[in-house]
């Protein structure tokens, strides 16, 4: 690589990005010279800075809320996992100036399940049970597929969502109405909050975790606060509780490998770099 790689994390508003600490975290752990920038678009000029990006001199770049549709329908090439999802959240723009969307907020939280729970953890969990059918419930989902889960169960207060999300992976996943969840619970190796329930500002996520069998393990994407109600309910009861800043740093690494040419890790010192920003 020539010169300086620009990237770049677009979103409105994007004054709360981490990704520029994640980013820049390894830029100085790797010796590259590089950058990573915040950069504030409003919608309704979204897509004007788009068709901008192949003159721009930016190599890619992260899309977060509330482009990642948007930025979907754009791009000029998808991933498989993009397209199932039906959001982007990391663009690589192309030396032919082709622009090529990715989803990578679905093998960053199974990475995150792989580095809390060791090998296997698909197998011993058999079936997860995901709450909530939002964006990032449908990036869980297709995860824990691509992963071999033998049986998913997406629970929403409104049925139809739930439907649309376990149509991603068809003979895997089904829906139930959020009023079954506690009988549910017994088969769940995995629970999974996708839901906002729990984050600060937001009303908690009020669930009796005793129905869950001794081996399950709890996974919360939220991660402001870093310890959830949920997850401590989970290390109460002994279970492995898994929380969302995970997910964030390793949905970080395959942007980062496509834009610098190095394959970066998640270690304690990045994620320490990140908590330390965090709200108290």
């Amino acid at each position: 690589m020539r010169g300086v790689r620009r990237a770049f994390v677009v979103g409105h508003p994007i004054a709360h990005s981490r990704s520029p600490l994640i980013h820049g975290h390894w830029l100085r752990e790797h010796g590259i010279a590089g950058s990573y920038e915040r950069i504030a678009v409003a919608p309704d000029a979204f897509e004007a800075f788009f068709r901008r990006l192949p003159t721009s001199g930016f190599v890619g770049g992260n899309v977060t809320i509330p482009h990642k549709e948007a930025a979907f329908a754009l791009c000029d090439a998808l991933s498989p996992r993009a397209r199932a999802i039906g959001a982007v959240n990391t663009l690589v723009v192309g030396a032919d100036g082709r622009i090529f969307g990715d989803n990578t907020d679905a093998p960053g939280f199974t990475a995150h399940l792989d580095q809390n729970l060791g090998a296997g953890w698909p197998e011993r969990a058999g079936t997860a049970l995901v709450l909530g059918a939002g964006g990032a419930a449908r990036a869980v989902v297709v995860g824990l597929a691509e992963r071999g889960l033998a049986r998913i169960v997406v629970a929403n207060r409104t049925r139809a969502r739930a439907e649309t999300v376990a149509a991603l992976a068809p003979g895997i996943a089904t829906a139930i109405e959020w009023d079954a969840i506690p009988a549910l619970m017994p088969e769940a190796g995995l629970l999974v909050n996708t839901t906002a329930l729990g984050m600060a500002g937001n009303p908690p996520l009020d669930l009796d975790l005793a129905p869950l069998p001794a081996h399950a393990a709890v996974a919360d994407i939220v991660y402001v606060p870093l310890e959830t109600g949920l997850l401590a309910a989970a290390r109460a009861r002994g279970l492995p509780a898994i929380d969302g800043l995970g997910m964030l740093l390793h949905q970080a690494v395959p942007g980062f490998e496509a834009w610098f040419g190095v394959r970066p890790r998640v270690t304690e010192a990045l994620r320490a770099v990140v908590v330390a920003d965090l709200p108290r």
